[in-house]
């Protein structure tokens, strides 16, 4: 499942084209993907202008004139696809391969851009996992998909204070703190482990062993925090990770990947100056963790 640089690196992708478009046509080519399409989905949309598109966690948000938002999640295999009048900008050479069958075009929007362009958007799925809604913008806050999830780990909310109010006294393992949507939201596997990794922390220790009393911060929640914002940053510039079923909007290859110091890597060396040890791989949570049992304490 894309993890938050690739939600990230998606909206980015669709934002020229989408922010600000008028929606001409929806083509809704199935009646549900994960769960059924609202009623009346197509028509709530047509003739509307989606004036931004924005992020929440691993959810893509846009506003649709009128105060509904429509509510967009890739699931497993979700991408989409831009056509401009003759240019398509579809899948290239991507870590594994992504369907270009046009079966699994469940949703297509027909696009009137502010500057004359005239576009489509194709919502690809061969999995069915992700899922599209509509819910007005004043419920959203409220809403059951949104109203438990924690703070978003991009802006300055996240800080080691933060994250000492968040952990203190938790036992839970440090990784599934960190994966917990309630607390901190977007994380995932792969960047958890990588950010652990920078922070020399270990993925099993408890995650109220770092924060300091009644919300302090200390050296290593501050340190985390820092390598968290920092791991995400440079993915999405990088323009994602691009593993398994995941494509950015335009079709180009993100190669963060290719720089993984743990992520993937068991039985490799350390990449640490001076360590030498084999990156270890354990299983939390039904999860695949990787970490290095000398630099992560």
């Amino acid at each position: 499942m894309p993890e938050l640089p690739e939600v990230e690196t998606v909206r980015r992708g669709l934002a020229p084209t989408f922010q600000g478009a008028l929606i001409e046509k929806v083509d809704q080519n199935r009646p549900d993907l994960r769960f059924p399409f609202p009623e009346k989905f197509t028509q709530r949309l047509t003739g509307k202008r989606l004036s931004a598109l924005s992020r929440r966690s691993k959810y893509l948000l846009g506003d649709i004139e009128g105060g509904e938002v429509l509510v967009m999640h890739l699931g497993m295999s979700g991408a989409f696809r831009i056509e401009e009048d003759d240019i398509t900008k579809a899948p290239g050479n991507f870590a594994h391969a992504r369907s270009k069958d046009t079966k699994h075009d469940h949703v297509v929007f027909h696009l009137a851009c502010p500057d004359g362009r005239h576009a489509r958007i194709h919502y690809n799925d061969p999995r069915r996992f992700g899922f599209m809604t509509l819910i007005p913008r004043a419920d959203l806050a409220s809403h059951a998909l949104f109203k438990d999830i924690g703070i978003e780990p991009l802006g300055n909310e996240l800080d080691g204070g933060r994250i000492s109010e968040l952990f203190g006294g938790k036992k839970a393992p440090l990784k599934a703190a960190l994966l917990d949507q309630k607390l901190i939201a977007g994380l995932g596997n792969i960047y958890v482990c990588e950010a652990l990794w920078r922070s020399g922390l270990s993925p099993t220790r408890a995650a109220g062993t770092i924060a300091g009393k009644n919300g302090r911060p200390t050296r290593r929640t501050s340190e985390l925090a820092g390598h968290i914002r920092d791991t995400l940053n440079e993915a999405i510039e990088a323009g994602g990770s691009s593993l398994r079923d995941h494509t950015q909007a335009d079709g180009t290859l993100g190669y963060f990947q290719h720089s993984f110091a743990v992520y993937g890597r068991e039985g490799e060396t350390c990449r640490k100056a001076g360590c030498g040890t084999a990156i270890k791989r354990i299983v939390q949570s039904n999860r695949s963790t990787f970490y290095c049992p000398s630099c992560q304490r």
